[in-house]
């Protein structure tokens, strides 16, 4: 049996807009790491990338379960001795909602040549604006 190898030209990449205002933060990042693998699709190939581009807007209103939002701790380090600085929830909302939903999506995705070129097909924005109206964007209910 040989292993079908989907042609660029019958693969039209199309935009999805997902609003995460109220979903669950873990649930959104497999559907987005769904649609930017190719996994919704009947040409998906593992080695290839077959996936659309996925626009999520209101990232600051998404929602984490339990006591994740003090309890869950981000870690960043510079490089030099003592350098690690570690964040809760809350406080990457505070500063950066969109970073929340690039971390959860970004950890669920191949470690990898092939996850970093799917990692530029996510589009994360603040609020419910968005400079993507151009692609029209097809709206997706996002998992609760």
């Amino acid at each position: 049996m040989k292993t079908f190898l989907p042609k660029q030209a019958q693969d039209q990449r199309r935009w999805h807009l997902i609003d995460a205002d109220g979903a669950v933060l873990g649930r959104l990042a497999v559907q987005v790491a769904d649609i930017l693998r190719g996994k919704n699709k009947p040409i998906y190939t593992p080695h290839l990338d077959a996936g659309d581009f996925v626009v999520v807007i209101n990232a600051e209103k998404v929602r984490v379960t339990g006591a994740k939002e003090t309890d869950k701790l981000y870690m960043t380090y510079s490089g030099w001795k003592g350098g690690e600085k570690y964040r809760s929830v809350a406080q990457v909302r505070a500063k950066a909602p969109e970073e929340l939903i690039h971390r959860a999506v970004k950890g669920m995705i191949p470690k990898n040549r092939l996850g970093r070129q799917l990692l530029t097909k996510l589009k994360v924005y603040r609020g419910a604006a968005h400079p993507h109206s151009a692609q029209k964007p097809g709206p997706l209910a996002a998992a609760n």
